[in-house]
């Protein structure tokens, strides 16, 4: 190696690229010599040290702001400064480690976001034949149920799954999803209100709206003002039926 190097060859020689010494240069990390007489940089040998260090030190992940504060410390404060990295790159592992372990439980759907006795509630209505439409709507509303009440919510699904067991609430509820797509004109939707008076007359303790706020009530009921005028129409026949 001779005695003072082109920037050239300083790069190639710490095994970086000239742009990368231009870029540490702009930055402070390495003085930038002086030029000769051609006009050209001429590198010492400290200049290799120096660009030996920010290399090693950023190939390890030390941010180039420490970077600077560590080529000018002490031994002491060396030692230090490489420890409080270290701990802090032990937090990112372990903060990726939570985010993979997030991203692993994705592949669980809704076991991800609701306990078990009620996704076994949802994986019996599919048996069922209940539609994914509807399945995702029951689903939508137990995560809110379960969120502000997850100790009634393991309740009131006990409640759905007996409810699940009667062969009359099952055609009811198969009935109730197929009507989704009905006209809000069909004359089916009559008797389907009739069968849903009916059940709500039987079932005095509705535990699940004497809990909820007006606001929640709302919230769950969204879906079904936004995507079914049939189901729209039902509820107008069933209210007229109970109140009456």
């Amino acid at each position: 190696m001779s005695s003072v190097l082109t920037i050239k060859r300083l790069a190639e020689y710490v095994g970086v690229t000239v742009r990368a010494v231009r870029h540490y240069h702009q930055t402070g990390l390495l003085p930038e010599p002086e030029r000769d007489a051609s006009g050209y940089r001429r590198y010492p040998a400290q200049a290799v040290v120096d660009l030996i260090r920010i290399r090693t030190l950023t190939a390890a992940g030390v941010p180039l702001t420490r970077v600077h504060e560590l080529m000018r410390a002490t031994p002491q404060e060396f030692a230090t400064a490489i420890a409080e990295i270290d701990e802090g790159l032990t937090r990112q592992i372990e903060e990726l480690r939570q985010r993979k372990a997030g991203v692993a439980a994705l592949q669980a759907g809704d076991r991800m976001f609701l306990p078990a006795e009620i996704t076994g509630y949802l994986d019996q209505l599919r048996a069922l034949g209940v539609s994914e439409r509807g399945v995702r709507f029951e689903r939508d509303g137990w995560i809110l149920l379960a969120a502000g009440y997850p100790d009634q919510a393991l309740e009131w699904i006990a409640q759905k799954r007996d409810q699940l067991a009667d062969p009359d609430f099952r055609q009811f509820y198969l009935t109730y999803d197929q009507a989704h797509d009905w006209s809000p004109a069909d004359p089916r939707l009559d008797g389907l209100a009739d069968v849903m008076a009916a059940r709500l007359r039987r079932e005095e303790a509705q535990t699940v709206h004497e809990v909820l706020s007006a606001d929640e009530q709302s919230l769950l009921g969204e879906h079904v003002r936004d995507h079914s005028p049939a189901w729209i129409r039902l509820a107008e026949l069933v209210r007229q039926r109970t109140t009456s």
